[in-house]
């Protein structure tokens, strides 16, 4: 069963998102990524309480920018999603999760040693460049 609702066009939205975040990281750094989408989306709390479709999450403005970088910067975001990540995508889509993205609601490269906290949520773990955070304990019941 899925965790959230979602058509083909989720799915080549979400394989783009992948792809531009994490190609460098292999499919388990896209897959990290994944994560960190599917939880936005069922996330009803902090920054997410408004989102509730993978496109919401993805074209999501914070302070002014997209809350994705690539949406604004990222070239590859924007060229056309292959069968892996669609494939990839789907995994997500259909309950893969794994530490450190399993319940991570904020990712980023800091191009250098993972800060404990990041804007005061707890590091949840590091997967090749990008650091991982989920949020602290009882402030976002429905991402767990």
């Amino acid at each position: 069963m899925p965790i959230v609702k979602f058509t083909s066009a989720d799915v080549a939205l979400m394989a783009r998102m992948m792809r531009a975040e994490a190609v460098g990281e292999g499919n388990l750094g896209m897959l990290s990524v994944g994560n960190v989408i599917v939880n936005r989306t069922k996330a009803d709390c902090l920054d997410f309480g408004d989102v509730r479709t993978i496109r919401d999450v993805i074209f999501q403005v914070q302070g002014g920018n997209y809350s994705f970088e690539a949406v604004q910067k990222g070239n590859v975001f924007y060229q056309r999603a292959r069968s892996n990540e669609k494939k990839l995508a789907r995994k997500n889509l259909k309950f893969w999760r794994q530490h450190p993205s399993k319940y991570a609601l904020w990712y980023f490269n800091p191009y250098g040693p993972c800060p404990p906290t990041w804007y005061g949520e707890p590091f949840s773990g590091q997967y090749k460049n990008h650091c991982y955070y989920e949020p602290a304990a009882g402030t976002c019941d429905s991402v767990y």
